[in-house]
């Protein structure tokens, strides 16, 4: 029995080895059958660039020929599907080291192809027929196209031999599995003859245990089956999460570092690339150098041990660290928020550190925004109640005073009591003016004819501004009444032209302008005391001196003024603020130092004037184009590309002028610039198109200001003909003007 014991083990271990044998070459078939597919993918993609390399190059040398613009077309699609294509193409033999670096020179070369295809349609559409002749005989845009063809064969026959190799591998598996599964068939058959010629006397348990062999023989490959099957699912639940983690990581608004000791960044995402300008192979401190970085007050600098990689590697976790992050060059400073936590091994040493950047610079301008005018409304409730309890004492005594005067006269000190009695009725106008910016006066509104009002104002400034100042006016002839005070209105428009008048001590042109505008969610969204809805917009434009941001921001704040003592009060901005808000309405001032000032009153139009606007508007019409958005204000140029990327466009942002002609420097194309008129830096946006297209011949422009379109023209910084988009400005009228820019605005 110990011998048939023995036997029977042998024979049990052989089928083990077998199935053990048969589960690992499996698993090579099936790896070698994984490679097999990729490589077939790879040569099918390669197969696919082929005639889209042909279709570039052909489209754009029609063009040339016959300037068929179904040949430009051609050529922007197939040139975009090459892109796209030689891209995948790279990113699928991301395993193989000599195939991508192939690549990746290939690439190079198709961009310079794709490259001289898009010059020979720009000289084509410039008429130039000696450059189209010289660039076609040189042959470059052929001969590159043949490396990239040659390039690709390297690769197909590399990818080839591959698949020769692992067939080859998966063939020999074939054969191993088969002579395992025969070389076991044997043993086992050798040590069943020898038990039954050992054991012949007892064949009965023999067969016994050949049936219990058997038994168990079949049902280990049942549970060796079973346990392959839920490998795989297993490998294949695995690569899914894999792929959903990955595309989440990546899909993250925020901004993600994880760094080494070193300061080497490990991993990164898309938003990275994006907020931060990190770029694959820096570290943390190349990154560092790209920017000064100061805590959140704008002004302290941050030193290098309190930066957030630093605090993470000594083993700090925090949340909502602050700073403000100032480029060296090109871009706008922003505002960020970081959480980091250090990495830590098995044995609680720190590894590295993971960092999480959020850009809150929109917010944080808002928040500004918002503060100015919650605090221009708690001035205005303290200044109210002053104003009130010093009105009822005044009351008083004016009262008191005329009885004085009364009861004095023919005496000597009738003088004084008069002098009193002046001195009281100029407390009173002050506190008048006080209640005014408090929206706590008594108004006597009404239908008005807002352009009669203009022109009876107008005709009243001319002997009291002077003959140095030229008085204009651009009134709308169809523009709405409004239900407003007359005579506050008059008041303030006379504060709004005494201003102009002290901003052009050489004298200047005035313009008064009117207009039916509507102020949407978007524009209510960046100014919360705006109520979306139709307005009547009245202009005061000057081309004075200007005003700062400093003064813009303290521009309604009663008693602030830029004049001398004595010479203004620094009430009656603060008077118009109070009774544009008491009215229902809007204010807001676009100046840059040295180009004037435009002060903008939105009044609400008189009930059955204007028809509520149509919800339901004609299709916005959208694009695809690429547009270089220049614009120094940080929260309009946000607005901007968030308006243009909902329509289609992709977007290139700049803070300046500067900036932009860095982008156009480094090659980057784009179809439309989009530029704000009056940007600080020293070169304007007129300036700045005639700079691009020195660069890009032919380049379409589009102009943006606060300012209207009338005092553009009148402060001639603009030519005639030229597209202007007037801020503020609603989606459908952006989309129009893009369109019409893109069809043929030219600088």
């Amino acid at each position: 029995m110990a011998y048939q014991r023995l036997i029977l083990g042998i024979g049990l271990a052989i089928l083990l080895a077998i199935s053990a044998a048969s589960i690992g070459l499996d698993v090579r078939s099936r790896t070698e059958t994984e490679s097999v597919d990729r490589t077939l993918a790879i040569l099918k993609r390669i197969s696919d660039l082929r005639p889209l390399l042909r279709g570039s190059e052909n489209a754009a040398r029609g063009f040339a020929l016959t300037a068929d613009a179904s040949f430009a077309a051609e050529y922007r699609d197939t040139s975009a599907a090459l892109t796209s294509a030689f891209a995948d193409l790279i990113h699928a033999v991301n395993g193989n080291r000599g195939e991508r670096q192939l690549l990746e020179e290939a690439k190079g070369q198709l961009d310079r192809g794709i490259a001289l295809g898009g010059e020979l349609i720009r000289l084509r559409n410039a008429g130039d027929s000696a450059a189209i002749e010289r660039q076609v005989a040189g042959g470059e845009s052929r001969a590159l196209m043949d490396k990239v063809g040659s390039a690709l064969e390297k690769v197909v026959a590399e990818e080839r031999r591959l698949l020769a190799v692992r067939s080859e591998a998966s063939k020999t598996n074939g054969r191993m599995l088969l002579a395992i599964d025969l070389l076991g068939v044997v043993l086992i058959l050798v040590l069943a003859t020898v038990l039954i010629i050992a054991a012949r006397r007892s064949s009965r348990e023999l067969q016994d245990s050949l049936s219990a062999t058997q038994a168990t023989n079949v049902s280990l490959e049942a549970k060796v089956a079973e346990r392959t099957k839920d490998l795989g699912t297993a490998l294949e639940e695995l690569r899914h999460s894999t792929s959903v983690m990955e595309t989440t990581f990546h899909s993250m608004a925020e901004a993600v570092l994880v760094i080494d000791t070193t300061g080497k960044v490990l991993l990164s995402n898309l938003a990275a690339e994006k907020m931060l300008r990190y770029r694959p192979g820096m570290t943390v401190q190349v990154l560092r150098a790209l920017s000064n970085v100061f805590h959140a007050d704008g002004v302290r600098p941050m030193q290098v041990d309190e930066m957030p990689s630093a605090r993470a590697l000594r083993g700090e976790e925090f949340d909502g660290l602050e700073f403000i992050a100032r480029p060296v060059r090109g871009a706008p400073q922003i505002h960020l928020v970081v959480s980091g936590r250090p990495l830590r091994d098995s044995d609680g040493k720190i590894i590295g550190a993971a960092l999480v950047y959020h850009d809150i610079t929109a917010s944080r301008e808002m928040e500004h925004k918002l503060q100015q005018s919650q605090k221009l409304d708690a001035i205005g409730k303290l200044t109210g109640g002053v104003a009130h309890d010093f009105n009822n004492m005044l009351t008083i005594i004016t009262g008191t005073t005329e009885t004085l005067v009364d009861s004095l006269r023919g005496q000597p000190l009738v003088k004084t009591a008069e002098l009193i009695d002046r001195a009281a009725e100029r407390c009173r106008e002050l506190i008048q003016h006080l209640l005014a910016f408090a929206r706590r006066q008594p108004l006597e509104p009404r239908t008005v004819d807002i352009n009669a009002t203009v022109l009876d104002i107008a005709k009243l400034l001319r002997p009291t501004l002077g003959e140095q100042i030229e008085i204009n006016s651009a009134l709308a002839p169809d523009v709405a009444s409004v239900h407003i005070d007359p005579s506050q209105l008059a008041n303030s428009l006379l504060n709004m032209a005494i201003n102009a008048r002290d901003a052009m001590p050489d004298g200047g042109k005035l313009l008064f302008e009117t207009s039916t505008i509507v102020l949407d969610d978007a524009y209510a969204a960046a100014n919360p005391d705006v109520t979306p809805g139709r307005y009547v917009m009245l202009a005061v434009s000057d081309t004075g001196t200007g005003m700062s941001q400093a003064v813009q921001d303290k521009v309604f704040e009663p008693f602030f003024t830029t004049k001398e003592v004595g010479k203004g009060t620094g009430l009656g901005m603060s008077m118009v603020y109070g009774f544009v808000r008491q009215s229902g309405g809007h204010i807001r001032i676009y100046s840059e130092q040295g180009h004037g000032t435009t002060i903008k009153l939105y009044l609400p139009p008189a009930r059955g004037q204007v028809q509520a606007e149509a919800l339901a508007a004609a299709p916005v019409p959208r694009g695809s184009e690429i547009i270089l958005v220049v614009e120094d204000d940080a929260l309009v140029r946000n607005y901007v590309t968030a308006q243009l990327a909902s329509l289609g466009y992709k977007t290139i942002p700049a803070a300046d002028a500067r900036a932009a002609l860095a982008v156009v420097d480094k090659g980057e194309p784009f179809d439309l610039l989009f530029t704000d008129v009056i940007m600080p830096g020293g070169m304007n946006g007129r300036q700045l198109a005639d700079e691009v297209a020195k660069r890009r011949p032919g380049i379409k422009v589009l102009y943006t200001s606060g300012y209207t379109e009338n005092a553009i023209v009148h402060h001639g910084r603009l030519d005639d003909g030229v597209l202007l988009l007037a801020k503020p400005y609603r989606k459908s009228q952006l989309a129009s003007m893009v369109q019409e820019a893109l069809a043929g605005g030219v600088a």
